[in-house]
């Protein structure tokens, strides 16, 4: 298991400040990571690319339902975190509670922030925006993998 990957907020923004004391880069992204596809691989590979060490803040099982709606997620926020944590390119997953990730970036104050191409820096939350750029975080927005989705794999197997 890779509980040691799995941190809470205050000992993920210890890691990044002893990053920044070594001249080393954090790029922390988020998400759901529910059913966990090739196309969430891809993303968090090119994600890592961009720095020294990859987080990712992953959305709680309540955030999941208020965000995805009944149903969802498929899988426990425990098991979801051991999932992508076990992943080469991860090297920290931490676990919020929030619809969106503001409080987690406010703490941690990471130097990139990857998104998915079904963002824009403009689409973005507006409170994210402003909390990344009081920490001067770089934002950069990833490609999508065409048809690769939780829901379209949801969709094949005939789960709404």
């Amino acid at each position: 298991m890779h509980r040691g990957r799995i941190l809470t907020t205050e000992a993920l923004a210890g890691v990044r400040d002893e990053m920044e004391r070594a001249g080393r880069k954090l790029v922390f992204t988020n998400g759901c990571f529910d059913l966990l596809h090739a196309g969430h691989v891809r993303y968090l590979q090119q994600a890592r690319q961009l720095g020294h060490a990859l987080a990712v803040g992953l959305n709680s099982d309540r955030s999941v339902r208020e965000l995805k709606g009944d149903g969802r997620p498929i899988n426990a926020q425990d098991d979801r975190a051991e999932v992508v944590a076990a992943l080469g390119c991860v090297d920290y997953v931490v676990i919020f509670d929030g619809k969106r990730a503001t409080d987690t970036l406010r703490a941690v104050r990471p130097h990139i922030y990857a998104k998915g191409g079904d963002y824009t820096t403009g689409s973005l939350d507006p409170d994210e925006r402003a909390v990344l750029a009081a920490a001067a975080a770089e934002v950069r927005i990833l490609p999508l993998v065409p048809g690769r989705s939780t829901t379209t794999v949801l969709e094949r197997i005939g789960r709404p």
